[in-house]
Order: C-alpha cells, then structure tokens, then sequence
C-alpha cells in the first residue's frame, strides 16, 4: 500500500492523465471514475494498475470488495488530491481506478452471421462516442471502431457518457479506413458478407425499408461534414432516418440510436417470425 499527502511526481503523473491523451498513450493508462464504470472494468477482465482511495473516509463494502479482490497497487490518498482526479467540487469520490489501455486490434471484435459493428469516422465528441458506445452495447453490437483523427476513446468525458459501457464491449481505434477494409475484406473472403451501412441524413433509403438483418457495419460520420469520402466510396448501402419538424437533422449520436434500434427491431422479429415457422404444426423443414 502507498499512501500520498501531497501533490508528488506519482500524482501529477496521474492528473495529467485527466486532460491528455497523448500522456495516456505514453503511459498506456488512463482514469476510471464511477462505481458502475470500475465494476464494469473489473467484472470484463480489465486490467487495474491502481486503485486510489480517500484515506480520511470509511470504505463501503463496494470498494472494500475491489481492494480485496482487484490486483493492483492500492494508494491511500488525501482527500483533496482524491477530489482533484475526481474532477469534483463537492469533495473526493470514494475511489479511482487506474486501468491499463488494451492494445487496439480489431480481431478483439467477434464476427459470424449476426456480426453488428459499429463505424466512427473522425468523431469530434468525446460525450458522442461514449453515447454512441453506449448505444451500440445496448443494442448487441458486436463491437465499435473509431478511425481517423478522433475524440479520445479514453477521454474521463467519452468514459461519463458510456456509463461503463466502454468496458463491455471491443472498442478499437484505427488511423484511417485501410485497416478496417483489409479486415473486412477477410471476412468476406472467409464466407461472411458484411455489408458497409452507413447512416446519412440524404440517404439512399429510409431505414426502415432497408434490410439490417444481414452482418453489418454501421458507418456514422461526423455532425460536421458526415463521412469522409473514401468512406463514402466504399458504402454498400446509405440509410436515412425520416424525420419530421424544423430540425434538418438529428446529432451522430441520436441518429445512430435510432438506427441501432432499428436493426435490432429487425433482428428480434426475424427472430420471432423463425420461432413461429418452427413451431408450426405439420411444416417441413
């Protein structure tokens, strides 16, 4: 157990972490804040560097429970340090967890006839990947990429907006479109015809005309510009949700909801409608 009192070189190693990604990616570590998030963390086998702790406080049986049984350095530190990582006004949390990044490789992300995957072309938005992360485990995805010049996965805002759900499901980060087509041309070339979806507020279809029950990539661009161009190129399909009002369009966020519930929509009355075939009397398979 370590124990820090005062704003040493170990601490500012740790705030600095707060606000830079590059000294995350240095550092190969980023903060965890939030119950649900560090449980998720350490329930999906994520690997803790440090659990910090207020020293002046009484622990609950939940954090009592991760120092007990998560491998990792304990420090026991001064409330108002703790509060300052916490990025808390209203005093410390009661703790922080220091997780180790994974190594971004996009054979982490499961595929087979049910793959869903979700694409995000140069998000700009830290609390929009996160969202849309959360989404995107809510509704079975199988994983979330991240390519190009992008908000941070690991950004304190990105995790906030996840609810934890960062920790749930392969998220990978690419730096450009090549990596993600040479992969997805492998799966096509083994058998699985992924098909490159993208939502776009002039698509092609609306999406509820649109079959998602095949493997998917779902494409989201930005709110800015929406997809890049080579993105644009290498589209099997573009959706469009049909919206009604003076808004023009729905954020990245919202509309890959929307489009996520969709294909789930799909999925789950293919699904139903398959039972029912099955179980009907005197049918031949």
């Amino acid at each position: 157990m370590l124990r820090i009192s005062s704003r040493n070189a170990r601490f500012q190693q740790w705030e600095a972490l707060l606000g830079n990604r590059t000294k995350r990616q240095r550092a190969g570590e980023f903060l965890v804040h939030g119950v649900r998030p560090i449980t998720l963390a350490a329930e999906y086998g994520w690997r803790f560097r440090a659990l910090l702790y207020d020293a002046d406080r009484p622990l609950s049986a939940w954090a009592a429970g991760l120092l007990r049984d998560v491998p990792a350095l304990q420090v026991a530190m001064a409330p108002e340090l703790l509060a300052e990582l916490g990025e808390k006004e209203a005093g410390p949390p009661e703790l922080i967890a220091v997780v180790e990044l994974p190594n971004d490789d996009l054979h982490h992300i499961a595929t087979g006839p049910s793959f869903l995957g979700v694409l995000l072309d140069r998000p700009a938005s830290p609390g929009n990947v996160g969202s849309i992360i959360r989404s995107a485990d809510a509704f079975g995805a199988d994983g979330i990429i991240v390519t190009g010049h992008a908000a941070d996965v690991y950004d304190p805002r990105t995790i906030r907006a996840s609810t934890g759900s960062l920790f749930a499901r392969p998220v990978v980060r690419c730096p450009s479109h090549r990596e993600v087509l040479t992969w997805v041309e492998a799966r096509r070339a083994a058998g699985l015809p992924v098909v490159l979806a993208a939502a776009d507020e002039h698509g092609d279809v609306d999406v509820f005309d649109a079959d998602l029950t095949r493997p998917v990539l779902l494409l989201v661009g930005t709110e800015a510009t929406g997809l890049s161009s080579a993105w644009r190129e290498l589209c099997d399909l573009t959706v469009k949700i049909p919206i009604t009002g003076a808004a023009s369009s729905l954020n990245a966020a919202n509309a890959a909801a929307v489009v996520l519930y969709e294909i789930a929509r799909q999925r789950l009355t293919t699904q139903r409608l398959w039972a029912q075939g099955q179980r009907r009397p005197g049918r031949v398979e």
